[in-house]
């Protein structure tokens, strides 16, 4: 991709001249030939030494990363018990789990599809792990509507989790678009009470529900499933079973290797 050094050039002499910002009096003693001539030597500069441009990009794309690390962990410590204890979530793993793992999810969403198995994988592997779902439906009417049947068949789910998976796994499983008709059916499949579900789906249970993740998602400035938070950090995509192993282990021991 060929750059436009232009705005680079514009960029540095802005931080040559933001001494004065601390010195006004500085500022103003530039005349305009030699704010013309500081042009002509920046611009040489840039041109002889075309490589300071990717230079200066790697450094703000570093700085931008670690302000927005920064961002999402604050993020996460304002509102960790909506987003590691919410009586509203789907536990799942161990309760007790010395690293949690909360994904939001749709159930229209493909990579969430294929985020599945990374899912169930962790948990296999990791007896210590703790896994929190939460329902974000942000890919349209049909994905609202399989999500406030999700959140009422949390509602009615008395197994710590267990049954809510296997309805989980069967409808982010099976094929073609989720909605109300398709999440009714992995619901009847799964034991549940339809009845009550029809019931629960306007309540203000499930309202809350959803407006909760919706809340705690903004607030950590997500846009997308899956997205996850794997201790006090924000991952953001389907990133694969091994970026997630990395992430818990680095919650764990500080390491990507414990």
């Amino acid at each position: 991709m060929k750059l436009d050094p232009r705005p680079f050039a514009v960029a540095l002499l802005a931080l040559l001249l933001a001494a004065p910002a601390a010195a006004p009096a500085r500022a103003q003693s530039f005349t305009g030939d030699q704010r013309g001539e500081i042009e002509v030597i920046i611009k040489e500069y840039l041109l002889s030494h075309p490589e300071l441009l990717q230079e200066v990009m790697t450094e703000l794309e570093k700085r931008q990363a670690t302000a927005e690390t920064e961002k999402h962990r604050a993020a996460v410590t304002e509102y960790s018990a909506a987003i590691f204890t919410s009586p509203r979530q789907v536990t799942l793993g161990n309760p007790q789990g010395d690293v949690t793992v909360v994904e939001f999810f749709d159930y229209n969403c493909g990579y969430c599809k294929r985020a599945m198995s990374d899912m169930l994988d962790l948990m296999k592997n990791d007896g210590k792990l703790k896994f929190v779902l939460k329902e974000f439906p942000v890919l349209g009417e049909g994905s609202v509507q399989a999500a406030q049947v999700a959140a009422a068949v949390r509602m009615q789910d008395k197994s710590g989790g267990k049954k809510y998976l296997e309805f989980h796994q069967k409808l982010l499983g099976g094929r073609g678009p989720a909605d109300k008709a398709r999440a009714l059916a992995a619901a009847k499949e799964t034991g549940f009470d339809l009845a009550r579900i029809e019931k629960d789906i306007g309540s203000d249970e499930v309202k809350a529900t959803l407006e909760e993740n919706f809340k705690i998602a903004e607030a950590l400035g997500l846009n997308g499933t899956p997205s996850y938070v794997v201790g006090n950090d924000v991952v953001v995509g389907a990133v694969g079973l091994g970026t997630l192993k990395e992430k818990v282990n680095s919650a764990r021991c500080g390491k990507a290797t414990c």
